[in-house]
């Protein structure tokens, strides 16, 4: 991990390569590199620990000239963050040089047998590893460039995205892909892009090829692209073009990435419901399950995969899902799932869930649910990344692009697909009244606007920020439909602020939490007028009598918990089915404003990536 760019072409790579690193920030990294080749020269390598920055910093004045080359965001796996350990790495005889994104497993006994033939490291990473792999098989076996990548992957155990230059063949771009995204932008005249995801190509051209596992593919200069497997089987490039647009990747106007997707909501959630909801005819049209349409509504268990938040979409989902439609379901976190040997049918069928479509438990999680013979459907938001492309059916959630590290606008984009599947699962069976029905639908059609007047209250909410910025805890409540949301809440608190935070079931308070409540602990309780409304004024009664801090979500119009709060947010009258989607927003405003009154990056937070893409 993190992020990958690399440039062939008639352009100057350097300052291409620069800006597509700023592009990949979003990701997460602790050091930046660069390498540019130029024919009968050797190769230039410029990299640092820190940030982008500090990488143009280190190269003012120096030699970045020429046309090819590539650049790399690290996020620490192997070998602790510092110069050394940053990407591109060489060749033992610096011939080659590496960018690569994933994990390989086995390159501790890899390292091993090459040191054995004498071979001197000069970092702790796998990475590194592997390109000493390739330099040595080219030699000892006497073979291409192309060969020696292809007979070298297939000895590696692991995930991988990496991009090769050759000192000696100046006009050579090797790429290939396993477990890890790689997407090759295709410009004029022979012009190449590759990269980890689309952000640092959509600037430059749409049309893309994503690479599928196990493909490698070879660049030359002038020439077409080829693609090949591992085991040097041919295939055609399938250029797609991107639906993405630049704007939606620079902030516009907005301090920070996180608050603009914040605000985004309205229009992602609109976005995602064209075409789907239809108020005229009283339907919901999900056409990923078209195909699978059958199996699907005849499932005996529902099973969501998915990874933090997520993961908290699916919980919501299995509210939403048991409750209207009745089909039991569970909800597992993917990394866990594919370890504990499962029980899966035929008759299932498995949700998984992943913002970026490369989350790498979630994708092994859909593979070994495939194999017992489950129908995979995927939620996901990226178009053309792997998870679409490894599920039977799907639906995209159109938030358009997620920069902030801090998922906000895919999570709601995720609760309102499940809530749309929810709403096709409970009409075609039965299983809900037709006034319940258009009740759901007229609501849901409505939380876009009413999303809108949530972030009105944005100043109210950055005031109660600026009471509770300095607290070392926090803790969250809900019940029922929104237990998810306290969960989600909680975890963007911590997150993005560093501050600790847990969210609990309410009544699971009195087991445990309780203790910790006292005149400097806030506690958030979600707490709008529907379902377990009494209940959860218990909760609150007791928060007060031990001399908690009580930051109240509410229903407007509120009198019994308001009384007892010190400060309420006020969410607009919704069906309890949708209250999560209006309960979250306010979280994410008083994480994201705590955060700022705190100094935190809320943008790019210590020690996270946006794309899980190893475990």
């Amino acid at each position: 991990m993190c992020g990958i760019v690399a440039y062939m072409g008639e352009k100057e790579a350097y300052p291409i390569l620069i800006k597509g690193l700023h592009r990949l920030e979003y990701r997460g990294y602790d050091s930046a590199g660069i390498a540019l080749v130029e024919q009968d020269k050797d190769i230039r390598l410029f990299k640092c620990k820190g940030k982008v920055a500090d990488l143009e910093a280190f190269t003012e004045g120096k030699d970045v000239s020429g046309t090819i080359g590539v650049g790399h965001t690290r996020w620490a796996t192997h070998g602790i963050p510092d110069d050394k350990n940053a990407h591109p790495h060489y060749s033992e005889n610096e011939e080659l040089v590496i960018i690569h994104n994933g994990i390989i497993e086995n390159y501790a006994s890899l390292k091993k047998e090459l040191i054995n033939r004498g071979h001197v490291f000069k970092s702790d990473t796998d990475t590194e590893v592997l390109i000493y792999l390739i330099e040595n098989i080219r030699k000892n076996e006497n073979v291409n460039l192309v060969e020696a990548v292809q007979m070298a992957l297939n000895q590696v155990v692991g995930a991988y995205a990496i991009v090769i230059l050759s000192k000696n063949n100046a006009d050579l771009m090797i790429g290939a892909k396993k477990g890890s995204p790689l997407v090759v932008g295709v410009g004029q005249n022979h012009e190449y892009f590759i990269a980890s995801d689309a952000t640092p190509i959509i600037e430059y051209t749409r049309n893309v090829v994503y690479l599928d596992d196990e493909e490698i593919v070879i660049l030359e200069r002038g020439k077409e692209m080829k693609i090949k497997t591992i085991k040097n089987q041919d295939k055609t490039p399938y250029i797609q073009a991107l639906e993405m647009q630049l704007e939606t990747i620079e902030k516009g106007g907005f301090e920070h990435f996180m608050l603009k997707e914040i605000y985004e909501q309205p229009r992602s959630i609109r976005d995602n419901m064209r075409g789907r909801l239809n108020l005229e005819l009283g339907e919901v049209t999900l056409g990923g399950i078209i195909d699978y349409q059958n199996k699907i509504l005849n499932a005996q268990r529902i099973i969501i995969v998915a990874c933090g938040t997520s993961w908290h979409a699916g919980l919501v989902g299995e509210y939403l899902i048991e409750d209207l439609a009745r089909i039991p379901v569970e909800v597992e976190y993917a990394s866990e799932f594919r370890y504990r040997n499962p029980i899966i049918t035929e008759n299932d069928l498995v949700i998984a869930i992943s913002q970026s479509g490369e989350t790498a438990d979630t994708l092994a999680a859909i593979e070994l649910a495939k194999s017992k013979g489950a129908t995979i459907f995927g939620i996901c938001n990226v178009v053309g990344s792997s998870i679409p492309r490894a599920t039977h059916a799907g639906s995209y959630t159109h938030a358009g692009p997620e920069i902030g590290v801090a998922s906000t606008k895919a999570f709601t984009a995720q609760v309102t697909v499940l809530t749309l599947m929810a709403l096709v699962f409970a009409h075609k069976k039965g299983t809900i009244s037709e006034a319940k029905y258009r009740s759901l639908l007229f609501g849901l059609d409505s939380i876009p606007d009413q999303v809108e007047r949530m972030l009105k209250l944005d100043d109210k909410i950055k005031y109660i920020s600026s009471i509770y910025k300095d607290a070392n805890n926090f803790l969250y409540l809900g019940r029922s439909y929104n237990f998810p949301i306290a969960l989600e809440g909680a975890l963007k608190l911590k997150e993005i602020s560093y501050i600790h935070a847990e969210g609990y079931p309410a009544a699971e308070m009195k087991h445990g939490p309780i203790a910790l409540i006292d005149e400097e602990m806030p506690v958030v309780v979600i707490a709008p007028n529907k379902g377990a409304y009494e209940k959860i004024l218990s909760n609150v009664q007791e928060v007060k009598a031990r001399g908690g801090k009580i930051i109240a979500i509410v229903t407007e119009g509120d009198v019994d918990v308001s009384s007892l709060a010190d400060h309420t947010i006020e969410i607009p009258e919704v069906d309890e089915e949708l209250t999560p989607l209006m309960c979250v927003v306010p979280l994410q405003l008083l994480a994201y404003h705590i955060a700022i009154m705190r100094g935190c990056n809320v943008d790019q937070p210590r020690n996270l990536a946006k794309s899980v893409t190893v475990e």
